[in-house]
C-alpha cells in the first residue's frame, strides 16, 4: 500500500512541478519557440552575428538565452529586469548552459540603465504592457540605440480588450498595438514594420500575439 501511496505521490509532482517551472524548462522553451515565432522575429529585428541586443524586462531569460546562441560568442546580451531574484536566475541558467555572453542589469522601472549607442536591437517581449513610464523606457532606449538601431516589441492582445482604454488593456495585462505604435512615434520613432497576427500566445485562441519594428529616423 505504501508502495503505491509513493506513486501517487510522485506521479502528482509530476504534474506538478511543470506548472511552477515548466516555463523555464528546455521543452517547454521549444515550445515557446514556435508559437511565439523566434526565428521570425529575430530576422524581422535583423539580428546577426556578433550584435549588441538588449532584452528588457527579461523575467527569467527565455528570450536571452535564445538571442546569446544566435548572436554567437562575438556578440553580447544586456538582459535587463527589475527583479534582482529573475537575473540571479538567468545567471544560474546561463552557467548552467555555459553561456557566457549575457550581462545582466538590475534596472529601474523608468530607465534600464544602458550604455549609450550601444545596441543594434532592443527587445521589449511582453512586458511593455507593465511598464507605467513607458515614455521615459523609449527615451531611455532611443539614447541607448546606435544610429542605425531598431527596438522590436512584442505583445499579446486579449480578444475581451480589443476597443478598451489603455488603462483597461494594461490592467488586464494586455495592450493594442496601436497604443504602442502612437508612443513609439510620439517618442521620436518611426515604425517600419507592424504584424497584427503572429500566432496565440500559448496558442490561447484569445490571445493573439502582434509584434512591431521602429527605428530611428
Amino acid at each position: 500500500m505504501r508502495n503505491e501511496t509513493n506513486k501517487i505521490g510522485f506521479l502528482l509532482m509530476l504534474l506538478i512541478i511543470p506548472g511552477l517551472y515548466g516555463q523555464y524548462s528546455e521543452s517547454d522553451w521549444k515550445d515557446r519557440d514556435e508559437w511565439m515565432k523566434v526565428s521570425y522575429i529575430f530576422e524581422m529585428a535583423g539580428v546577426e552575428e556578433g550584435n549588441v541586443v538588449a532584452d528588457i524586462g527579461c523575467h527569467q531569460g527565455y528570450l536571452s538565452i535564445r538571442l546569446a546562441k544566435y548572436i554567437g560568442e562575438t556578440g553580447k546580451v544586456y538582459s535587463v529586469d527589475v527583479r534582482e531574484d529573475r537575473l540571479n536566475k538567468l545567471n544560474d541558467i546561463a552557467t548552467e548552459r555555459g553561456i557566457r555572453n549575457i550581462h545582466t542589469i538590475l534596472g529601474d522601472y523608468d530607465d534600464p540603465k544602458l550604455q549609450q549607442q550601444s545596441l543594434d536591437v532592443a527587445f521589449i517581449i511582453d512586458a511593455y504592457h507593465e511598464m507605467k513610464d513607458y515614455k521615459q523606457i523609449l527615451l531611455n532606449v532611443k539614447k541607448a540605440l546606435k544610429p542605425d538601431g531598431r527596438i522590436l516589441v512584442l505583445e499579446k492582445l486579449k480578444n475581451e480588450m480589443i476597443g478598451k482604454s489603455r488603462q483597461e488593456q494594461t490592467l488586464a495585462h494586455t495592450i493594442s498595438p496601436e497604443f504602442v505604435k502612437n508612443e513609439l512615434t510620439e517618442t521620436g520613432f518611426s515604425v517600419t514594420d507592424l504584424k497584427k497576427d503572429l500566432g496565440y500566445w500559448e496558442e490561447d485562441p484569445d490571445k493573439k500575439i502582434w509584434v512591431l519594428l521602429a527605428v530611428l529616423p
